[in-house]
């Protein structure tokens, strides 16, 4: 009777939400060393996905809460991950108070990505115009397994980030390790975020330690809504091994392939200004390699989404990069690296 009960009660304060996005589109890509590619992808704004997000309420201000979000291509209907793992974009649970903050742990994306794709970039990390295509967000900047992150309540409009994940690696605590820190402020037409994160290259075998460079990188955005133009600006800088990984290893087929940065800063610039009943969107973003390589990109990038309802719209999308001194940075747009040093896309996504 009583764990009937207990069930019962349960269930009536719990809320579960299934939602998802569904993304798809033509892509033309020019200028890669495979020649001119035009594909139907997934994923080209924002990766098509399947979730369940759920809370119950625990009494006191305080609740239980869950995601579980899996990565789908609407192309051939499969998972979208090279690992074929089921819950490969967020799989957390956790507890979240009024007064005390939320604690989370599993499989999450970084603050560091979070920053970049919510606040600093007009696109919103899709697009061909994606900040994705020369800011540092490759494979565990963006999101990252075994990590727990607290998150402070809102206190006048700032809010406080903390995450740290584990390496896991047999022979040392340290090897494999990341963390991140991160301030937003948002109150009003104004949205800051400044967050920095690091990460341990060490590796371990036969329980021998071979210290390796750490990673750092550090990002502050900044938009603000003037109504008739949202003005976006941010800044990065990028030091260490793994601090600024190329999306792909040498596009262009150089003779002598591109090297990725161990010192490096970004920047953009960018607006999203509301035309009839769609958004333009276009941006600026540089890539300043300091090491004596030199070599930087430029991006310029411009796109319309156009509102059909609450929850459908279609998009067209223009980014173009410069390389220099053997650069090779491609455009491409939420869900894929690109080809080449210019693409065009048009498609259309829904969200339920």
């Amino acid at each position: 009777m009583i764990i009937g009960g207990f069930a019962a009660q349960a269930q009536a304060q719990s809320n579960v939400t299934i939602y998802g996005l569904v993304d798809v589109g033509l892509v033309s890509e020019r200028g890669g060393v495979a020649g001119n590619v035009t594909k139907v992808t997934s994923g080209i704004g924002g990766q098509s996905r399947l979730g369940f997000r759920g809370t119950e309420d625990l009494g006191n201000g305080l609740s239980a809460i869950f995601q579980l979000e899996a990565g789908i291509k609407v192309d051939d209907g499969s998972l979208d991950n090279a690992n074929s793992q089921l819950f490969n974009r967020v799989a957390m649970v956790g507890l979240k108070s009024k007064d005390a903050g939320a604690l989370t742990i599993g499989r999450q994306q970084t603050m560091l990505y979070n920053a970049l794709s919510q606040v600093a970039d007009p696109f919103g990390a899709g697009y061909a115009g994606s900040a994705k295509n020369l800011f540092p967000t490759s494979g565990n900047l963006t999101r990252i397994s075994n990590s727990l992150i607290y998150t402070t309540p809102t206190f006048s409009g700032f809010t406080i980030d903390g995450q740290y994940a584990l390496g896991e690696q047999s022979g040392s605590s340290e090897a494999q390790r990341q963390f991140g820190l991160g301030m937003a402020y948002a109150q009003g037409p104004l949205n800051v975020r400044v967050v920095y994160n690091n990460r341990n290259n060490d590796t371990v075998t036969n329980n021998i330690v071979t210290e390796r460079e750490t990673g750092k990188n550090t990002l502050a955005a900044l938009n603000y809504d003037f109504q008739v133009v949202k003005a976006y600006v941010a800044y990065g800088t990028n030091k260490g091994l793994n601090s600024s990984p190329l999306p792909v290893a040498n596009a262009f087929g150089l003779a002598r392939a591109p090297i990725a940065s161990v010192d490096s800063a970004n920047m953009l610039i960018g607006a999203q200004v509301p035309v009839g009943a769609g958004t333009i969107m276009a941006s600026y973003t540089r890539k300043d390699d300091k090491t004596v390589n030199n070599q930087d990109a430029d991006q310029f990038a411009v796109g319309y989404l156009y509102t059909l309802s609450k929850r459908t719209g279609a998009y067209a999308s223009y980014a173009k990069i410069k390389n220099k001194n053997g650069a090779g940075y491609t455009v491409g747009n939420n869900n894929e690296p690109g080809t080449g040093d210019k693409a065009f896309n048009v498609g259309i996504r829904h969200a339920f």
